[in-house]
């Protein structure tokens, strides 16, 4: 089986009486963190920097939508605002009021908003960065916590710049981060990243999303990986591949619940892992209505038709299983024989073995379909770069 997770497999392994307890309970574990861990992503800056706008985008929502982070509206309070990911609710990114106030005190600031709510910062600046920025960043850093300069509005800087005689992009975006890093350096040489919240496929915004899940712990990379937005090819597969990676904890975890002698449970338990584990594929690949809207609108072409191909995005909209559990009850006896001789477990290795193979099969056949889908809209649209979420 590819893509196993290595942790899991050798709790399998493992000898003694309670392998498969201890096994279940390591795939319930990542399982869980998968569905469960929450992330906590705090944006500041400046009044004007673009804060909501780029909120707005992380997000995958418009600035009309319902819930969208209001733009253009002047702050005036030292409070918080937090706004839910609208299709994974334990990622939440938090507006933080501006820093461009005179009288800044950045400890002052950090202890009003709650510096350990957030697991790391993004300072915005839609121009050069200031003394304020260098002063946050240094109390965000004794606090031992992560944070990314990421400066604003390159788009409106490259349409200025792109009426000049001579123009060249790649010259005018080194210009603007060098001009960046020149008031940074009291903090070493922190990297600056050039973005556009309107076009989340041009510039850095990749090699921002790349930094912060190289530098996130294991479990909080799983919700960043679920939640950023798609804006590349190797994005999206870097999405296809967590799943994946994750089919054979599901699959076990399944497995286990399938020994406790409960009638039905293992059947209703199996469909509700199944709907969680590939609902949160559907959403992370860009696939539901909300997002394939606004790249059909993007791209000026119908993307939602691909939908209809696929029995597992019917299953998902529809919230039921039932459907496909008829067809994987067929290819289950396929699976039992190569489950029971990983489970150890005596009389419970059938029943275990079963569960396991049913919920291994729904949830590759899914992954697989939803993933190819995404591909085949990716192609559609025509572009080598996309942002489908």
């Amino acid at each position: 089986m590819e893509n196993q997770d290595p942790d899991v497999v050798e709790a399998v392994k493992a000898s003694g009486e309670s392998t498969l307890e201890k096994a279940t309970a390591k795939a319930k574990e990542k399982i869980d963190q998968l569905l469960n861990v929450s992330l906590n992503v705090a944006v500041t800056g400046k009044t004007g920097s673009g804060k909501s706008s780029f909120i707005n985008a992380l997000r995958g929502v418009s600035e009309d939508d319902d819930g969208a982070a209001p733009t253009g509206v002047t702050e005036t309070t030292m409070k918080a605002t937090m706004y839910e990911h609208p299709t994974m609710p334990n990622v939440k990114i938090w507006d933080l009021p501006g820093i461009g106030s005179p009288n800044f005190k950045a400890d002052k600031y950090l202890k009003e908003v709650k510096l350990d709510t957030y697991d790391f910062f993004i300072i915005l600046n839609s121009e050069r960065f200031m003394q304020n920025d260098v002063m946050l960043a240094k109390e965000i850093r004794k606090q031992k916590k992560n944070f990314y300069f990421v400066r604003s509005k390159i788009d409106n800087d490259i349409r200025a710049e792109e009426k000049k005689k001579g123009f060249d992009e790649q010259k005018v975006l080194s210009i603007i981060r060098e001009d960046c890093q020149k008031n940074l350096t009291e903090l070493g040489d922190p990297k600056v990243f050039l973005i556009t919240s309107f076009d989340l496929d041009k510039y850095d915004f990749e090699i921002l999303q790349n930094t912060l899940e190289e530098e996130l712990p294991d479990h909080k990379r799983y919700a960043l990986l679920q939640a950023w937005p798609v804006c590349s090819t190797a994005s999206l597969e870097k999405k296809i591949k967590m799943f994946k990676g994750m089919i054979w904890a599901a699959s076990l975890a399944s497995a286990g619940i399938a020994v406790i002698p409960v009638p039905g449970l293992s059947a209703a338990c199996d469909a509700g892992m199944v709907l969680a584990f590939l609902t949160r594929c559907y959403y992370a690949f860009g696939l539901d209505d909300g997002s394939l809207s606004r790249l059909s609108e993007k791209v000026n072409k119908p993307l939602l038709e691909h939908l209809a191909k696929s029995k597992f995005a019917s299953a998902i909209r529809e919230k039921t299983m039932a459907r496909l559990q008829v067809s994987a009850a067929l290819a289950t006896l396929a699976t039992v024989e190569y489950a029971a001789s990983l489970l150890p477990g005596g009389g419970s290795v059938a029943a275990a073995g079963i569960s396991f193979g049913t919920t291994y099969y729904l949830l590759k056949e899914g992954l697989n379909e939803l993933a190819n889908i995404a591909r085949e809209i990716r192609k559609e649209a025509e572009l080598d770069i996309l942002c489908i979420n």
